[in-house]
């Protein structure tokens, strides 16, 4: 008596669990990095060095945002000259060593960091950086 053969079906991989994984995976990531840029502005205009070292930042650094309009922009809140002082007197007095990131805009006036920096001074820091961008090779 003829056996009936059934013709063998061909193996698969099931891909909605990978594209699952893959797809939280990248929105996990995606959140994750914009929560690092909080305070990292897009619209100011860092200038750029010919040469510049990797800047390690502490996780007490205050980062001030200098606009090309000379406004002054610290944890999105814009200040003027004595509450910039105020709030970094305060700084210092909390930490000896507070460390200062100053963003400032390279199409604004050059004046206008130069009076962040005067503040700095007066408050007592001097463990301020400048924010550059690295210069594109040619």
């Amino acid at each position: 008596m003829p056996l009936k053969v059934e013709p063998l079906e061909e193996p698969y991989l099931n891909m909605t669990p990978l594209v699952d994984v893959i797809l939280n995976l990248l929105i996990f990531f995606m959140l994750g990095t914009s929560f690092a840029k909080d305070e990292r502005q897009f619209d100011v205009e860092l200038p750029s060095v010919s040469h510049a070292e990797p800047l390690t930042n502490p996780p007490d650094e205050i980062v001030i945002n200098v606009y090309a309009d000379g406004h002054v922009v610290v944890n999105q809140k814009a200040l003027s000259a004595p509450e910039l002082e105020a709030l970094l007197s305060d700084a210092r007095q909390r930490y000896a060593e507070q460390a200062v990131l100053i963003r400032g805009d390279g199409k604004g006036n050059y004046q206008s960091i130069m009076d962040v920096l005067s503040v700095c001074q007066q408050a007592g820091l001097h463990n301020y950086s400048l924010a550059t961008l690295q210069k594109a090779d040619r």
